[in-house]
C-alpha cells in the first residue's frame, strides 16, 4: 500500500459510517470496506474504492454486508454501495 492510498483511507474512516450517515447518524466510527461491485473473480478492489462502514453494517451483525451478501444488504438498506461510494467521493470532494 502506498503512502497516498493509506492517506485516502484515513480521510475516508474519519468520515464515519456512511450508512449511519444515511440514516441520520453522523460521526459514527467506521472501518473501511472495500467495494466489490464490478471486480470479478480474483481480482482486487482499490484502495480508492472503499466507504466506511460501522462494524455492525460491515461485518458483526445480521444487519451486515459480510453476513447477508451484497444483493440482500443493498435491497434491506434501500441503497447501493456504489450510491454509497458516490456519496463518500462527494464528501471528499473527488470528482469520479
Amino acid at each position: 500500500m502506498t503512502n497516498a492510498e493509506r492517506k485516502h483511507l484515513d480521510k475516508v474512516a474519519g468520515l464515519g459510517c456512511i450508512l449511519s450517515r444515511h440514516y441520520g447518524y453522523p460521526d459514527t466510527p467506521a472501518e473501511i470496506h472495500h467495494v466489490r461491485t464490478g471486480t470479478g473473480a480474483g481480482r482486487k478492489a482499490s484502495h480508492y474504492e472503499t466507504i466506511p462502514l460501522s462494524p455492525h453494517f460491515h461485518r458483526l451483525s445480521n444487519e451486515a454486508l459480510h453476513v447477508m451478501g451484497r444483493k440482500a444488504w443493498e435491497r434491506h438498506h434501500g441503497v447501493t454501495e456504489l450510491e454509497l461510494l458516490e456519496q463518500v467521493r462527494d464528501l471528499l470532494g473527488i470528482c469520479a
